[in-house]
């Protein structure tokens, strides 16, 4: 087998290899050529070639997404690190396992004017879980930096003494702060930073390793609840008539059919989801802003609970959380291994374990269920809701709205959906999810920045079909997302182009004017058709109504290459048949 020559990038392949970390995404650089000569011809690994480091970091969120394990992206010294900055910020957001692998010029080189060079060290200090600069290698006794700062150097009196004890301290340095920063990866779900300095010659391979490194294990401590926190959570759920819960984006199955049965059972009890939940019962309620938009003032302090309790990522509705503020309830409990945000100003109590084990001992020690109203009542509301919302898109004009609508009820079951951020999430967030879809979406900062990328890592690592529903302006924005090799053929995009940042015109401001469309709505008359042709992507365009429903009965058939699909709708309609929707259902 072919390896580096330069020891350190051996330690930090055979350590990747032994803690499984399989999948490697690489952009290509000169000072990261170690590592990629090392994990390129070594079959263990998955590796992917993309140039654009942004667009690379997103790819390999999505893998991280779906695999749920650590993944790596590799890239170069200086500017190339930067462009990883958003996928990391989304990482750190999202609580997803990203390990971020920078080449870097020895300590001598920095600062001094030599070219393609930063300060890498702790450079994603605010977004990170663990960031470390590992120990450049001696070469020889004649090599040894002065003042180095290690223990058993000081002790060392002859010159290739001191080089053995050096070389042996900073083999043992490196080799503990990798297992470190993957074992935090690993076990906080978050993005890591394992920052390189490597010396020329930077190409040279041998075929014998150089290094025997140890991979450690992380110090796995099982989570409890205080046995007095769970009673005092008793005796406050046993005595609410109103109870809530809220979840935000979770991974599929993640908590047990049994306990989602008997939340549903409690007439104390409403349950609100999104899309991005992947929880199903017909008892809950999945389309949260079509309940909260309409409510009279009464009617909002009829529904204010006593105890919140929230789980899962971060929320997508802006009025759930605008009521939640302002009807506060009188205690917010949040389930979490890892943090708990004050998102409602509100918070009483962060139970630290995951939400499956809180149900699995608290839901039995329930002793009896309050005599309550508070669901059948809601449910009612539901179900109105649900006739008008019927009712309004049967008349409403060729729109976003209706495409949405058109769009998510033409979707093959057991597809993978990637939704994109801005409109397209809130749009969906309207409908009524398919129990058997998987929905995911970046939200953790809600950028627009890596929705296709990170849909196309998803896919790649699927045995399902994905489809990807993005706005014009997501789309065009991550474009480069395209530039792979790795695209599936059964991935299928869906773009609503609406020629603009369509979700300003449903926000205050001045429509129709020249700086609003210059500055805000950013309007355009761009289309993806020749993206696909350079891509190799099948594409095809509608503007009308039968001809998207047409479009829609072949575009999920399995074909020989990836489809694109691009849904132009009316700009200047569109917000006012959405406005028009929220008002029909009051």
């Amino acid at each position: 087998m072919i390896y580096p020559k330069i020891p350190l990038a051996q330690t930090v392949i055979e350590i990747f290899k032994a803690k499984g970390i399989k999948h490697i995404v690489i952009s290509p650089g000169s000072r990261n050529a170690p590592l990629t000569l090392g994990f390129t011809n070594n079959p263990y690994f998955k590796c992917y070639s993309i140039v654009d480091e942004r667009c690379a970091a997103f790819f390999a969120l999505g893998i991280a997404q779906q695999v749920k394990e650590p993944t790596a992206v590799v890239c170069t010294s200086g500017s190339a690190l930067l462009n990883y900055y958003p996928a990391v910020a989304e990482a750190f957001y999202s609580d997803i396992p990203l390990v971020v692998v920078s080449a870097d010029r020895p300590k001598h080189l920095i600062g001094i004017g030599d070219g393609q060079t930063i300060n890498q060290k702790n450079i994603f200090e605010n977004h990170i879980l663990y960031s470390v600069n590992l120990k450049l290698d001696v070469k020889d006794e004649n090599n040894i930096p002065a003042n180095e700062d290690l223990p058993m150097f000081k002790n060392l009196e002859g010159k290739f003494e001191r080089f053995l004890g050096l070389q042996k301290d900073i083999q043992t340095h490196n080799e503990e702060e990798i297992n470190e920063a993957l074992n935090f990866a690993s076990l906080k779900k978050g993005p890591v930073h394992i920052n390189i300095p490597f010396d020329e010659p930077l190409y040279v391979t041998v075929d014998k390793l150089k290094v025997t490194p140890k991979a450690t294990k992380p110090i796995v401590k099982p989570k409890v609840i205080e046995e007095y926190v769970l009673n005092e959570c008793l005796e406050d759920w046993n005595k609410a008539p109103r109870k809530m819960i809220l979840v935000g984006a979770n991974q599929p199955n993640m908590i047990d059919k049994k306990w989602l049965n008997e939340l549903a059972e409690d007439d104390s009890v409403v349950v609100f989801t999104e899309t991005t939940s992947n929880l199903y019962h017909e008892s809950f309620f999945p389309s949260i802003d079509q309940i909260i938009e309409p409510l009279t003032e009464e009617e909002k302090r009829a529904l204010q609970p006593e105890i919140l309790l929230t789980f899962g990522g971060l929320v997508v509705s802006k009025k759930i959380k605008t009521f939640l503020r302002k009807y506060q309830p009188k205690y917010h409990w949040h389930l979490d291994e890892k943090m708990a945000n004050d998102t409602y100003f509100s918070l009483s109590n962060h139970i630290d374990v995951a939400p499956n084990e809180f149900f699995k001992v608290f839901l039995p020690k329930i002793t009896h269920y309050v005599k309550s109203s508070y669901n059948s009542t809601w449910r009612s509301v539901k179900q109105s809701r649900l006739r008008k919302h019927a009712e309004y898109l049967k008349t409403a004009p060729f729109s976003d709205l209706k495409v949405f609508d058109i769009v998510l009820k033409n979707i093959p079951n057991n597809h993978i959906l990637q939704i994109g951020n801005s409109s397209a999430i809130r749009y969906t967030q309207l409908f009524g999810s398919n129990k058997t879809h998987k929905v995911f979406c970046n939200r953790g900062t809600s950028g627009i920045d890596g929705c296709t990328s990170t849909a196309i890592g998803c896919a790649v690592v699927n045995d399902k079909p994905t489809t990807l529903i993005t706005g014009d302006l997501g789309f065009l924005y991550d474009s480069n997302g395209l530039w792979n090799n790795y695209i599936p053929n059964n991935f299928r995009i869906i773009v609503v182009n609406n020629q603009g940042g369509g979700i300003f015109r449903i926000l205050p401001g001045h429509k129709n004017t020249k700086n609003f469309e210059t500055y805000f709505e950013t309007t355009h008359q761009l289309d993806a058709r020749h993206l696909c042709r350079m891509y190799g992507l099948a594409y095809k365009s509608v503007s009308k109504e039968k001809a998207l429903e047409y479009a829609l009965k072949d575009f999920f058939i399995e074909d020989e290459r990836p489809k694109l699909l691009e849904v132009f709708t009316p700009k200047d309609l569109n917000d006012g048949v959405l406005l028009g929707y929220f008002e029909y259902l009051k």
